[in-house]
């Protein structure tokens, strides 16, 4: 059998492998088919291997040994090699092939891997087949204390009330150990406190923190830092230890009451402050925090019943004290108030602390102000009737000013509000009175808004009355004074008043049909029978509701075809009085309504029933109505008659294009002669009659550019009156003008330009851009163009052109001796 020989220890009657075996199990019978024993032989039980120790964290230089296979199969020659197979096999351990010695190459961590699970087998070192079946075995790590406890969840942030008893926990922490907890104490923490003494303790097995002192206040302190610390192999001499951090904050609890730290208030306020304006603020304070701290003020007490109220700002915890009645500094200048703060969530256990309430007195003190005048009644209902006359009166409106001033109130309409200026108001007595007449139907209810304005007397002004006298000196003399107050009117003093003005009703609209009735009347209708149901409206609205009487008109009422029939219900009905109604010889019928209304004065009017003569068929529907279709003369079709008319346009259309083709065509193809051909483009798409055409182009506008316009010309500007061009008047002149130098002929161009411009009194007083469009005469390739004859070297003379007829008469008049003298004429 192969054995295993430990390094630390010598285990005898241990076997590993199940090779052979020098222990054996009893045998024990067994029973057969057939009722007989059977006795067993003996036999090799399976060999149980144990457990190979290693030491981590070995220092050594030398490989650390482990154990040693040995096979009973081995008999020392050699034959034998051991094979060693499985995790960590030859890069960790290593077996002599030879000896069956294992070693560990490396330095092993049992926090990283706790064992290793290795086979190992004997083969025969020449054929290596196997001497002995493969058998599988474990290398356990052991631990020793190389780990310091450590706090997976630090640090930590612990929160506990205030005032909180004796030994109330706070946190609980907790270490942990990577050791091994089985063997030995390396992984056996305990805890200890080492800064946040005496506030705080430390359980030394469960790492529970509990307050060490009663009644701390969060107000003097509310943050305590401790450092915990867990040490292992039971907090012993030489064991590994960590710390953490422990953050306790201490919350709030309603300990403090509120008090307010400045007694009396006092405050001043404008009597002009609108209701339900903020007055002042006042704050009681209160040492703790959130909802500890907040506060419900009561007015306990004033002199004012209903004047004010007092609310809490939720954000500041202020007392907001509110007006709930207007200010007036004539009838009471002072207030007194008493206003109670109060906590508004209180904690039973601390009512020992002291009432949990303060109260303050608050003094308000109503400031003068020069008020807008006052309306008795802002909101004054009137009624007019809108038969009422011009300057009718309709009703009095009254300000007063509040002021002890008590000044004057001057009366207005805001325009805005009567746009139709149908009313006035009288400005020193605020009489409403009529402007126009009225009109209910058109405007009912007049919702204007009256000016109240504050007027304040500065002096007297006195001025002569000498509208007898046309000579000032005798009216001096005459002494005859008269004295005018002087008034302010201040635009920031002014009051609103509201005048509802209500416009009655009068019986000035007569009644008409309530729509355009479209009435039918079939050619078989029977005597008697009802062919439509009127009614009638009216614009006015009588207290008693309107009541309308209808008849036919005195034209219609002997007519012998309709008859109308008044319903008592302010409706009517039109009835035949015959039968045989024929179209082709009436197709329509207009029939008068008189309709009369009830008021006072009655009023009526007469409309117009049409009536039309329908074709129906046997149950009453029109099929056909009005007067019946002419038809056409024989012969004569309607699509004939539409295809002469459309021939006819067709005619008419293509004359007026001859027409206008013919207009165009004798238009003028050239630019007028004032105009520069150099700055336009001339599209002319008619080839000329030849030389016999004098009104194609006019071939002047094309002579030598070179000439010198007027000068007094603007060239900066397009010239309003045309101007012309003259030429030099012989050939010998021509070319003494192109003889001149280039640069003699452009500064005398540029020198007459620039005088031009210096003597042109409507020039800008700024620079402006000339353009000068002058090429010169100098170039080397001479023109191409034959246009330009005149401006070329050529001294060929074309005086013989006005010998050759009539027909090159254009030609010498282009080409030709022109008349004139000097270079620019």
């Amino acid at each position: 059998a192969m054995g295993l020989v430990h390094n630390f220890r010598l285990i005898t009657t241990w076997n590993f492998w199940g090779w052979s075996s020098s222990v054996s199990a009893t045998p024990q019978p067994r029973k057969v088919p057939g009722g007989s024993w059977e006795a067993l032989q003996r036999q090799k039980r399976n060999w149980v291997w144990n457990q190979f120790f290693v030491l981590e964290e070995y220092t050594g230089t030398d490989p650390l040994y482990v154990g040693k296979l040995h096979s009973d199969v081995d008999k020392g020659d050699g034959n034998v090699k051991y094979v060693l197979m499985g995790e960590g096999a030859s890069s960790i351990f290593t077996i002599d092939e030879n000896t069956g010695d294992i070693h560990a190459t490396k330095r092993l961590d049992r926090e990283e891997q706790g064992y290793y699970t290795l086979r190992a087998q004997a083969v025969d070192r020449e054929t290596n087949i196997p001497v002995e079946d493969e058998s599988e075995f474990i290398v356990k790590v052991q631990d020793i204390n190389d780990n310091e406890p450590k706090f997976p969840d630090g640090p930590y942030t612990a929160a506990v009330p205030e005032m909180s008893p004796l030994g109330t926990m706070v946190v609980q922490v907790a270490a942990t150990d990577a050791d091994d907890p089985t063997y030995g104490h390396s992984a056996r923490v305990v805890y200890s406190i080492i800064h946040g003494q005496p506030y705080f303790s430390v359980e030394p097995k469960t790492g529970i923190i509990r307050t060490a002192l009663p009644n701390m206040d969060r107000e003097r302190r509310d943050q305590y830092v401790l450092v915990i610390q867990a040490k292992d192999m039971m907090g012993q001499m030489g064991g590994l230890s960590g710390t953490t951090s422990v953050t306790v904050m201490l919350t709030d609890v309603n300990d403090n009451p509120p008090r307010f730290p400045h007694k009396p208030y006092q405050c001043s306020v404008n009597e002009s402050l609108v209701v339900a304006s903020e007055v002042t603020r006042l704050k009681a304070e209160d040492a703790d925090l959130g909802p500890n701290a907040e506060m419900d003020y009561h007015i306990v007490d004033s002199d004012g019943p209903g004047m004010f109220s007092i609310i809490t700002d939720e954000e500041t915890q202020e007392g907001v004290i509110i007006l709930q009645k207007p200010l007036d500094y004539e009838t009471k200048n002072t207030f007194s108030l008493r206003v109670e703060a109060t906590n508004r969530n209180i904690d039973p256990q601390f009512l020992t602390f002291g009432p949990f309430s303060d109260t303050v007195a608050v003094k308000v003190n109503v400031k003068d102000v020069n008020e807008p005048p006052v309306f008795t009644t802002p909101l004054s209902k009137m009624v007019v009737s809108e038969a009422a006359r011009v300057n009718t009166t309709i009703g009095t409106v009254l300000a007063r000013d509040p002021d002890s001033a008590n000044s004057s109130i001057r009366y207005s309409i805001d325009r805005n509000t009567d746009l139709e200026r149908y009313f006035n108001v009288d400005s020193l007595l605020g009489v409403i009175t009529t402007a126009k007449a009225l009109d209910r139907e058109v405007n009912s209810v007049h919702n204007i808004t009256i000016f109240a304005i504050e007027t304040q007397c500065r002096g007297w002004s006195w001025t002569f009355e000498c509208s007898k006298w046309k000579n000032w000196k005798v009216c001096y003399k005459s002494k005859r004074l008269f004295a005018s107050k002087f008034f302010i009117f201040d635009p920031s003093q002014v009051g609103r008043g509201t005048a509802v003005i209500t416009v009655m009703d009068i019986n000035d609209n007569a009644p008409v049909f309530a729509i355009e009735y479209e009435t039918l009347v079939c050619e078989n209708a029977s005597p008697g029978q009802v062919i439509q149901t009127i009614s009638a409206v009216d614009k006015d609205e009588p207290p008693g509701g309107h009541r309308f009487f209808f008849s036919l008109a005195s034209p219609a009422t002997s007519n012998h075809n309709f008859t109308l029939r008044d319903n008592k219900d302010n409706t009517a009905s039109v009835l035949t009085s015959r039968d045989g109604f024929q179209r082709r010889e009436q197709a329509l019928y207009q029939l008068p309504v008189l309709i009369t209304d009830s008021g006072s004065p009655t009023l009526s009017s007469t409309n117009t029933l049409l009536v039309r003569v329908c074709d129906c068929d046997v149950e009453g529907v029109p099929q056909a109505c009005g007067a019946v279709a002419h038809t056409l003369p024989a012969g004569l079709s309607t699509g004939a008659l539409v295809a002469i008319l459309a021939c006819i346009f067709t005619l008419l259309v293509f004359v007026l294009l001859i027409v206008m083709m013919r207009h165009r065509r004798k238009e003028p193809l050239i630019l007028e002669d004032e105009r520069d051909v150099r700055e336009n483009i001339v599209r002319y798409d008619d080839e000329g009659g030849g030389e016999e055409d004098t009104e194609a182009f006019d071939m002047v506008a094309l002579r030598n550019l070179n000439i010198m316009r007027d000068p007094k010309v603007r060239r900066d500007v397009t010239p309003e009156t045309p101007t012309f061009f003259s030429y030099p008047p012989s050939t010998a002149s021509r070319l003494a003008y192109k003889m001149l130098p280039d640069n003699v002929l452009f500064r005398e161009f540029i020198w007459d330009r620039l005088k031009e411009a210096d003597a042109d009194p409507s020039a800008p007083p700024y620079d402006s851009l000339q353009t000068y469009a002058f090429e010169g005469s100098g170039s080397v390739a001479e023109s191409l163009s034959s246009l330009e004859s005149l401006s070329s070297d050529s001294e060929q003379s074309y005086d013989y052109l006005s010998n050759w007829g009539p027909r090159f008469k254009k030609l010498a008049d282009l080409y030709g001796t022109m008349e004139g003298s000097g270079f620019f004429s």
